[in-house]
């Protein structure tokens, strides 16, 4: 049975022009293309300057390292959730994958995951 668990800290989707000054702490994670520079990070830690921001997600954490070698998991989850009428926001790690949802739908997306069989868990406050 594969455990998620949901992790305390309130989260912003961001669009930014550069990450000057932006505090490297905490939870975050930086996509950057030629089009643009995306940051997700703790809503506490927002920069300032934004081009665009979302304010108002929650993260489950995949519990454990996932080989690259293992596939589906992702889109296991993502398919019970669109199920559910529940949007997503996913990133990865090299060890793991990291699935937001807005905080109005984490306690329906929650109960929707245990009912797949998925374990739902709550992390420890850090």
């Amino acid at each position: 049975m594969l455990k998620l668990v949901i992790l305390p800290q309130a989260l912003t989707v961001c669009k930014v022009e550069s990450l000057s000054g932006f505090d490297m702490a905490g939870l975050y994670f930086i996509g950057s293309t030629d089009a643009e520079l995306s940051l997700v990070c703790e809503t506490d830690r927002v920069p300032r300057r934004t081009l665009a921001r979302e304010d108002g997600w929650r993260a489950f954490r995949i519990v454990g390292q996932l080989d690259f070698a293992l596939t589906g998991i992702l889109s296991g989850i993502a398919v019970v959730l669109a199920d559910a009428q529940i949007g997503i926001f996913a990133v990865s790690t090299y060890d793991t994958d990291y699935i937001l949802v807005k905080e109005e739908s984490l306690d329906r997306a929650a109960k929707a995951l245990q009912s797949a069989g998925y374990d739902i868990g709550k992390a420890a406050q850090g």
